[in-house]
């Protein structure tokens, strides 16, 4: 058997978004969106469901399924491949415009309903280890919820790390079939029947030649553009590398040539002052000498208190100009 990738717009539009869809979305949404609550979807309306022209159309890398739960709570399920850097900014745009669309001039805010935008994306999104994270408004330091009228919810698909046999639960199986699907090569027998029939959907045997060509193309499409951000990572990595290393050298060799300059003064003072100090000696020492001779010093008896040799005294001695004719 083989199935198609539900984490391509076209294949997750027909299993969720699909007028034969509404059992699997129910499921799916009780499964993620509700459930450790004690309310649970009974009804829904899929709002513009899947067609093959609007896929084939489609240039984008996600696709979203809005349904109308049966408390007139608006949810918007979004599947994305591949990380852009607005994407936050996107979900939290669409999720705001649907919820402020519902009003038309001079109709009062309470007729406003929930909105619930829901985005399961195959890239990590934040660093902690819940394979599912929720937002509401709350009050910064307290908590207190201000209202549940927004809500947003992502699944991050690579966080999930379950074989089929460790699936615990029906969330972990829907989770399990969105992330696995294309790469099944048979039904597993521990999936609940609405997941099955999911599988059976995507089943690439009960397909057409037309949607199977819409799939195909848009996994292609997604593949182009994975390799693109690659590509422009890797060269934005390179040239990043090459201007770092460059202005790293640039920095590094005039941050040396200073610290060599800094460091060279010091020891050059510190040099010139032991220079000086040892030079400042050897004068008193001569001076020292020169006024014992003139005093009628012998010279052996000079060197035994000076520490220098009879022949360096003599020859310093001569050196001195009244003293030549030593």
């Amino acid at each position: 058997m083989n199935f198609l990738d539900v984490k391509t717009d076209y294949a997750f539009k027909k299993v969720f978004g699909s007028n034969d869809s509404k059992d699997k979305l129910i499921s799916f949404l009780n499964a993620i969106v509700y459930e450790n609550s004690f309310i649970k979807i009974k009804d829904l309306d899929i709002v513009d469901p899947y067609n093959i022209p609007m896929i084939k159309g489609m240039k984008d890398t996600f696709v979203d399924v809005k349904a109308i739960l049966d408390d007139d709570t608006k949810v918007i399920i979004e599947m994305q491949v591949l990380h852009h850097n607005a994407f936050e900014k996107r979900v939290l745009y669409n999720a705001a415009k649907n919820y402020s669309v519902q009003l038309n001039k001079a109709e009062d805010y309470h007729l406003l309903n929930p909105v619930i935008a829901l985005s399961i994306v195959d890239f990590k999104m934040f660093e902690n280890e819940n394979i599912i994270n929720r937002f509401k408004l709350l009050e910064k330091d307290t908590f207190i919820n201000y209202s549940d009228d927004i809500e947003l919810i992502f699944v991050e698909l690579p966080k999930f790390k379950k074989d089929e046999n460790q699936l615990n639960n029906i969330k972990d199986q829907w989770i399990y079939f969105i992330k696995n699907a294309g790469s099944l090569e048979y039904v597993p027998t521990n999936l609940d029947s609405k997941i099955k029939e999911a599988l059976d959907t995507v089943n690439e045997a009960n397909l057409s030649k037309d949607e199977l060509e819409a799939q195909h193309k848009r996994k292609e499409f997604i593949s182009i553009q994975k390799l693109a951000i690659m590509k422009a990572k890797d060269d934005g990595f390179d040239s990043g590398l090459e201007q770092g290393l460059e202005k790293g050298l640039e920095q590094g060799l005039k941050q040396g040539i200073e610290k060599g300059i800094e460091q060279g003064i010091e020891k050059g003072i510190e040099q010139g002052i032991e220079k000086g100090i040892e030079q400042g000696k050897k004068e008193e020492r001569k001076q020292l000498i020169i006024n014992a001779y003139r005093n009628g010093t012998p010279t052996n008896i000079i060197s035994s208190f000076v520490d220098i040799s009879e022949e360096e005294i003599i020859n310093l001695l001569r050196e001195v100009k009244d003293l030549r004719d030593i």
